[in-house]
């Protein structure tokens, strides 16, 4: 199979960027589209020519560093998983394929397809957590939690952050991704004790971090690898109704 790339070449976040066409050939329909990108790198390091930056780490769906647009999609055309996740199969020989970084304001270009999402760090670090001491594995499980609880609070926490909700949202809202992690420990009893604070210091982080309001489209639901039901938005803003009214 054979390619025609479009990517998005920026050499960091204060230059102006632009696209450039490379080619892909003598791909196979089993390579993932980052291995895909290993090949284009591959003969462009053959040529003395700068290789494109992307993020990746584990390559199967679990870390969310390799978010990226393909053909106007957050992580491509293939719904329910990342980038690293969609092979080439899912393209037509001779393809032009267009690739750029997601876009929004709280994620700036770091380099190429390659975007600074330490924003969502610091949502976390500004609730997303319990500091209650839930003892060992043996004595957390020994927490008596109802199976539909537990399996809604797992779906949540299934979120891997990697900022397609921010991307495919019109007015770049976290909403999904903040209500994702908010309702991962609401539903726990773990979570309970500093419930009001959380929801409160996430949301409050969200805002000074720069992203937009959500104004349900539901384009975040329908374009996250994890398939996050934006029902926990609906969670979040009922939590933090109830923090306010105290």
């Amino acid at each position: 199979m054979n390619f025609t790339l479009k990517v998005w070449r920026q050499k960091n976040r204060n230059s102006e960027g632009r696209f450039e066409t490379f080619t892909a050939t003598n791909i196979t329909p089993d390579m993932s589209f980052l291995e895909m990108l290993d090949a284009v790198n591959h003969d462009l390091v053959e040529k003395n020519q700068e290789p494109i930056a992307f993020d990746h780490d584990c390559r199967e769906g679990i870390c969310g560093s390799c978010g990226m647009f393909i053909k106007g999609r957050a992580h491509g055309p293939q719904k329910g998983g990342a980038a690293c996740q969609l092979h080439m199969r899912s393209f037509v020989d001779g393809d032009l394929i267009t690739v750029e970084p997601f876009r929004a304001k709280a994620f700036p270009v770091i380099k190429d397809l390659i975007i600074d999402r330490t924003a969502f760090d610091r949502i976390m670090q500004a609730g997303g957590f319990v500091s209650v001491n839930t003892g060992g594995v043996p004595d957390a499980n020994a927490i008596p939690i109802p199976k539909t609880i537990a399996d809604e609070a797992f779906s949540a926490a299934a979120c891997i952050g990697c900022g397609a909700c921010v991307a495919a949202c019109k007015n770049a809202s976290a909403s999904l991704f903040v209500a994702a992690k908010v309702s991962q420990l609401a539903l726990l009893p773990q979570g309970q004790q500093e419930r009001k604070e959380r929801v409160e210091a996430m949301l409050t982080q969200m805002d000074k971090e720069g992203f937009g309001s959500c104004s349900n489209t539901y384009a975040c639901e329908a374009e996250c690898p994890k398939e996050i039901s934006v029902s926990n938005i609906a969670r979040m803003n009922r939590e933090y109704l109830k923090a306010a009214l105290g």
